[in-house]
């Protein structure tokens, strides 16, 4: 952490940051990648992962991601922590956060840079954007439906089993986590997880690995594993980290399609 705050605050201090910004095109060409997942509802219900936003300042990937999300209307949004940047205000994040609506709610979890670059008060900062903070929690979003949230594995205390409190049984709960390495303890006790903080690895040349791996992310760089009966989706996120560059690993938003059983056709 302390060589991606020296690397990140000598960008910024040298004015480089802007300028490799408007250089890297990749950043701003945010995928959508689409899953269909059987889930014991009565109808169709959308939930869009929206992972590592690293806001540093609203700029057009920032206006790219809201154009698209108010195009796809999902149903529910969920942020996996890490809104803000070293190198940007805290509270830089607070305009894009404001402008996401879906109708059953926008909620998150917090991932490690939250901890290491805070708002004074998390929860009451994203209540007052409309977001809902799930720490260890969770909420129904529709009959047979949950979404759970976990604290940060790097730096927070995550407990599946106070976020299961309350939960239903037969429900398919989507447990939202920051750090991929999670899933080896919450694998075989939750269905389906939902992680980012890798962001695909950012720097990748394929087929070859990434160039460097965040700690708190284990074998997961990007897309589905299993383990156990359990199945997570690693989103390669939107923003970066530390240095504004994404190459061979284009930001995403992941729409995830909960289908009654039997029903999984478009």
């Amino acid at each position: 952490m302390a060589r991606k705050r020296w690397i990140t605050w000598l960008v910024h201090g040298c004015g480089l940051y802007d300028v490799i910004d408007r250089m890297s095109w990749p950043n701003r060409r945010i995928e959508i990648t689409r899953h269909v997942v059987a889930a014991p509802v009565a109808r169709r219900v959308t939930l869009a992962l929206v992972a590592d936003l690293h806001v540093v300042r609203v700029g057009e990937r920032e206006r790219r991601l809201i154009e698209l999300l108010e195009r796809e209307r999902p149903d529910a949004i969920a942020l996996n922590g890490d809104f803000g940047e070293i190198g940007g205000e805290p509270d830089a994040c607070g305009p894009v956060l404001e402008r996401l609506r879906a109708p059953l709610g926008v909620w998150a979890t917090l991932g490690n840079w939250d901890y290491a670059h805070p708002v004074a008060d998390w929860n009451a900062f994203l209540d007052a954007r409309g977001v809902r903070l799930l720490r260890n929690a969770a909420t129904r979003l529709v009959e047979g439906l949950w979404l759970a949230g976990l604290d940060s594995a790097l730096l927070g205390w995550p407990d599946l089993e106070a976020a299961l409190v309350g939960v239903p049984g037969e429900a398919l709960v989507a447990t939202l986590i920051h750090c991929p390495v999670l899933f080896d303890d919450v694998a075989g006790r939750v269905p389906l997880v939902l992680a980012g903080h890798a962001h695909g690895g950012q720097l990748r040349l394929p087929p070859l690995p990434p160039l460097y791996m965040p700690s708190g992310c284990g074998p997961f760089v990007s897309g589905w594993y299993e383990r156990r009966g359990s199945r997570m989706y690693v989103s390669r996120g939107i923003g970066c980290s530390s240095l504004p560059v994404r190459i061979g690993s284009r930001p995403e938003i992941a729409l995830f399609e909960f289908v009654p059983a039997g029903d999984s056709g478009r």
